[in-house]
């Protein structure tokens, strides 16, 4: 039994040790089933839907100007079919850091929604990168909701809040 219990904990700490960075992570926990699009690559494409993957009680912290937040844990399609009217519209969906949306970004693929792409290293990378974020009052904030401690590390720049 003890054995067992060593070879559990010590996978543990290889998984751990080795989502040393964000892509490592999305490496490991993502089957890139949506395509990525990296932040610098934004500024490329016209007339961007941000979809957010976050709960409630992080996006209301911050979020992406314009994004509509659908949720992860109570997902609707029909919430996004009715916000979303145009199938080929260009959806760009995120999270924290793109683990949450590949799974919302595979559903509207399975909706027939054609140019759905899951932000690389969601909303930390975006804010690492210098992005802008909103509070629920549409005012620019400094502060991210980071999830938890573990995945905090991720957010290099801007304030981190865990709950609200």
């Amino acid at each position: 039994m003890r054995f067992y219990l060593f070879i559990i904990i010590y996978f543990f700490c290889m998984m751990v040790s080795a989502q040393s960075s964000i892509p490592q992570l999305l490496k490991n926990l993502n089957k890139q089933s949506v395509a990525y699009i990296k932040v610098d690559e934004l500024k490329s494409k016209s007339e961007l839907i941000y979809l957010d993957a976050r709960e409630p009680k992080e996006f209301n912290v911050s979020h992406i100007k314009n994004a509509i937040q659908v949720g992860f844990d109570h997902f609707k399609i029909q919430n996004v079919t009715s916000a979303v009217k145009d199938k080929n519209a260009t959806i760009v969906v995120y999270c924290s850091i793109g683990v949450r949306s590949e799974r919302i970004g595979e559903k509207l693929l399975k909706s027939d929604y054609k140019n759905v792409y899951n932000l690389y290293g969601g909303i930390f990378e975006y804010k690492n990168t210098g992005g802008k974020v909103v509070n629920n009052q549409n005012i620019e904030t400094d502060s991210v909701h980071a999830f938890n401690k573990e995945w905090s590390v991720y957010l290099t720049k801007g304030i981190k809040v865990y709950e609200n």
